[in-house]
Order: structure tokens, then C-alpha cells, then sequence
């Protein structure tokens, strides 16, 4: 007699492999009805659960891989543990992979797939070019955080993200109206960040509506989202524009490392130069002054990835893409610097 599978009996119940597991494994996360479809199933099966199955479902099917971008990204770092308490709390076993920021997150998903034999992939962070080329390969549910996947047409990529171009905006309009016309901006590399081109449309279109010019040459500067990367750009971009009254550093770390900068440059915040950021880290509340800044709303990008992930695996639900909201949060470290320009 050929041995009962857990894929049996998932089949036998009309429920996925992972809905099995968290029923034989007394999982809170599962209906009344469920376990008691599941567990007549096994029963009139008379199966039994080994170490061998089990360890087999370890190493593939409740695995969940994670790849996360930037070793300095604290926005991530904040979503990652929001979203493994969710992950853990489905039943899923999350494995997470850090990348450098301009490692290429397709390639190394491919990889970890061949290897691990995941049920699910997730991104934190990702450069669009990388799916465009290489995504195809990958036939698994998989969701791009704080990225949106939709013109990209994958049928099992599906992503999360914070509408940047209006919170850059947003952000922008609130410089401008406290009377700043040269603003600087400190962003990712251009050729490679699909975001921070985002938020610079959002910085631009902000800037033209209110008929103020802006030079890319003398008020934005290329750095990686890391304290000491910003922290030098802003003092090349101190150097090549010294009547900047405010500068926008597309992250929060980028905002600290240019604080710094201003700091040791002798420039007091706000009163000779104002900054702000973007992400709303916990940080930037201790940090002196408190940062102005948007926060992007973390418990709601971790929630809808993974709820959108879970609803692809257990359901082979259709691809989703959702864009959410943002809040701007005046701290202390944009003060108002002249005449307000009106449109």
C-alpha cells in the first residue's frame, strides 16, 4: 500500500500543504472548520506524521525566503521584524538573506529557490531591471516591498509599496512653504534606483508647479543610504552651493549622515540650514533636532505583503498591487526662511 502523504491529505481536503501542517501542528491560525475537514481526512487515512515529513517540510514547504537590500536600511530592518512575527504567526519558517545595496536580488532568489525549495519569496527593496531580466525564472509566490511591480506583468509578483512621488511631493510643498527656493537633494545612485527617481519626480513637478528652477549639477548629489556616504555627499554638495537653505535627503539615514555633515561644517539646524528626511524611523524621534520627515507606515507595508503572499500561496490568488498612504511629520529641524512663493 503506497504511504499517505501530507500532500494527500492536503488534496483529499481541498486545502493547501502549509493549512495540513499548521492543523497537524496545533496552529491557532486555522478555522474550526478547517481542522475538522483536515483531521476526519487523517483519520480515514490513518496518517501519521514522521520526522521525516517534517523535516522535509522545514526545508521547503513552510519555507519562506526574505531578501533584504542595503545593510543600512533601518526602514527594513523595522518591516523585516514586523513581518516575521506575521510569517511566523501563519505557520511559515522565514529565512532571511541581507544583500549589499547593489547586489542583483533576482539572481540570489534564483539561487536560494534551486537550493531551498521555498514556498514563497519576499523583497525588501529591489531594482525593477533585475526583475525585468531575470524574474521570469522564478515560478513561486513572490511580493516586492516598498516597490511597485504592476507595469513589470509577472503573474506571481505582486508588491506593496508608499506612494513616493506624492509623499516627495508632499514633502517638497511643505519646504516651499516655509519660504525655501534653493533646496538641495541627496538621493540614490540614478541609474540604479528605481525610488529615489520616483521621489525626484515627485521633487521636480513640485518645484516647476511653483516656477522655482532646479539644477541637478549644483543641488543633488548621488550617495548610497548609508550615514558616511551621505555624510560626504552633503559636503560636496555644501561645496558646489553654499546659499542652499534646505535639503532633502531621500532616507532618514541619508539625513542623519547629512546632519552630521552641517554640524561639523559649522551650520546649525535649523537655524542656518534646514533637513529633512524620509522612512520615519524610531531613530529620528531621539535624534537632536527631531527630524521632519514622512513616515512610511511600516505595520501596514509588513501586513498587506505578507497577507497578500499568504493569499497567493494557500489560494493561488492573482497578482496584487497596492500603494499606500503616508503621514509627514514636522520635527524640529525645518525652519521657515523667508518670503512664502505662491503658485
Amino acid at each position: 500500500m503506497p504511504t499517505v502523504t501530507i500532500k494527500d491529505i492536503a488534496k483529499e481536503a481541498g486545502v493547501a500543504v502549509s493549512t495540513v501542517s499548521r492543523v497537524l501542528n496545533n496552529h491557532p491560525d486555522v478555522s474550526e472548520a478547517t481542522k475538522h475537514k483536515v483531521n476526519e481526512v487523517v483519520k480515514k487515512r490513518n496518517f501519521v506524521p514522521n520526522s521525516n515529513a517534517k523535516h522535509l517540510k522545514q526545508q521547503s514547504t513552510m519555507v519562506i525566503g526574505i531578501f533584504v537590500k542595503g545593510t543600512f536600511n533601518f526602514l527594513f530592518f523595522s518591516i523585516l521584524e514586523k513581518i516575521q512575527r506575521l510569517i511566523k504567526a501563519k505557520g511559515y519558517i522565514a529565512v532571511v538573506n541581507y544583500l549589499d545595496e547593489y547586489a542583483n536580488e533576482v539572481d540570489q532568489a534564483r539561487i536560494f529557490c534551486n537550493e531551498k525549495k521555498p514556498i514563497g519569496i519576499m523583497f525588501l527593496g529591489g531594482n525593477l531591471d533585475n526583475f525585468k531580466s531575470g524574474f521570469s525564472k522564478i515560478k513561486i509566490p513572490a511580493v516586492l516591498v516598498t516597490n511597485t511591480a504592476q507595469a513589470l506583468g509577472f503573474e506571481n509578483l505582486s508588491s506593496v509599496t508608499t506612494d513616493d512621488q506624492e509623499a516627495a511631493k508632499c514633502l517638497i510643498e511643505h519646504l516651499v512653504s516655509m519660504g525655501h527656493t534653493n533646496i538641495g537633494v541627496i538621493g540614490g545612485m540614478r541609474e540604479s534606483s528605481n525610488i529615489s527617481n520616483t521621489r525626484m519626480k515627485g521633487v521636480l513637478s513640485v518645484l516647476s508647479n511653483h516656477g522655482i528652477d532646479f539644477d541637478p549639477d549644483l543641488q543633488f548629489e548621488e550617495a548610497r543610504y548609508s550615514f558616511e556616504s551621505s555624510y560626504q555627499a552633503a559636503c560636496r554638495l555644501l561645496e558646489k552651493n553654499k546659499d542652499i537653505s534646505a535639503i532633502f535627503a531621500m532616507s532618514d539615514v541619508m539625513a542623519i549622515g547629512t546632519m552630521r555633515a552641517m554640524t561639523d561644517k559649522g551650520l546649525k539646524i535649523p537655524q542656518d540650514i534646514s533637513i529633512a528626511g524620509y522612512d520615519g524611523i524610531d531613530l529620528v524621534n531621539y535624534y537632536n533636532p527631531k527630524l521632519t520627515t514622512i513616515r512610511q507606515l511600516q505595520d501596514e507595508l509588513a501586513k498587506n505583503a505578507v497577507d497578500i503572499l499568504n493569499k497567493q500561496i494557500e489560494k493561488n490568488a492573482p497578482p496584487l498591487h497596492k500603494v499606500l498612504s503616508y503621514e509627514l511629520l514636522e520635527g524640529e529641524s525645518v525652519k521657515y526662511a523667508g518670503k512664502v512663493v505662491t503658485k
